[in-house]
């Protein structure tokens, strides 16, 4: 839940988690197979809506695509619009962005609320999906050992790298990675959190029912997007990793519901560590997504490039 976006937001960059089954995920390395997904981390929305016409389509080494391949469009720039966020409906996810955020953060976000206002959206405040603690729950399934032997098989194909024993033994520098793998390696392969089988993403009923319930909210509002914080919590520094990251709100709501959720860059907190927006959005509403992210970006243009020595 932050192969895209967390990295995207804690270094300005506008990343776009496409709706599952838009884009091919063939040639990745699995992760949460039933969750994957694959989309652009650019500097800016136009440079992502670019990429993003090259990435989208049918691909028959994924099958999720054939769920995808009617809603693929051939021109996604025609949505940078300067106007896009006139009128457009958002809804403040306050069971997201509340939920515990560092101060800075959280001032950020409210900023971004009132650039999104003055940019002629229409904010609903404190909207709440029914049973949203319960249906977040027991989400999270793995099979990564069957899903990772298949890929090594598929495109790797070297005979001393075979398993996941294998991978461990080539080593990493990593001590947090190391221990996760060889958590995997000790528990059958199965996620640290949950012994649930994985299912047919487009046929599971725990996806099809926190799904449904975002729907019905944004229904019941005529809602275009959510939004909340891409994380509420300040970046952690790379050296200190395991002592400053105190978890994140990112991985909550798109993983598993395979809806779209972009980040936009949307300032940067005192020690000059950026923060994202996100929009949240209905399945296959790349194109609604790209308009309100593009005129967002474009009207604070919060972004700053990194100043290289």
């Amino acid at each position: 839940g932050n192969s895209i976006r967390g990295p995207s937001s804690h270094n300005a960059l506008v990343g776009f988690r496409t709706t599952l089954g838009l884009v091919s995920r063939s040639g990745i390395v699995p992760l949460y197979f039933r969750n994957d997904v694959a989309g652009p981390m650019c500097r800016t929305v136009e440079d992502a809506t670019k990429v993003l016409e090259n990435m989208a389509g049918y691909d028959p080494d994924d099958p999720m695509t054939l769920y995808g391949k009617d809603h693929v469009q051939n021109d996604y720039q025609q949505y940078l619009l300067a106007d896009g966020l006139k009128n457009a409906r958002i809804g403040i996810l306050r069971q997201l962005s509340d939920d515990h955020p560092d101060p800075e953060i959280k001032s950020l976000f409210e900023r971004a609320v009132n650039d999104l206002e003055n940019l002629g959206a229409i904010v609903v405040d404190s909207l709440v999906i029914k049973d949203f603690d319960s249906l977040k729950t027991d989400q999270w399934c793995s099979d990564f050992r069957k899903d990772i032997e298949k890929y090594l098989k598929q495109y790797v194909k070297n005979d001393t790298i075979k398993t996941l024993e294998d991978i461990i033994r080539i080593g990493t520098k990593s001590d947090y990675a190391k221990r996760i793998l060889d958590y995997f390696s000790k528990n059958s392969g199965r996620d640290i959190h949950t012994d649930i089988p994985c299912m047919d993403p487009y046929q599971d009923e725990r996806r099809i029912a926190f799904r449904k319930a975002i729907e019905e909210v944004m229904d019941a509002y005529n809602l275009d997007v959510f939004i909340y914080p891409t994380w509420n919590n300040k970046p952690a520094h790379i050296d200190n990793f395991e002592a400053e990251y105190l978890g994140d709100n990112n991985q909550i709501i798109a993983p598993h519901t395979g809806q779209p959720a972009f980040t936009v860059p949307m300032g940067f907190t005192s020690e000059n560590l950026p923060a994202g927006l996100q929009f949240l959005g209905r399945m296959y509403s790349e194109p609604v997504l790209i308009r309100l992210a593009y005129t967002y970006e474009q009207g604070t243009q919060y972004r700053k490039p990194p100043i290289l020595d």
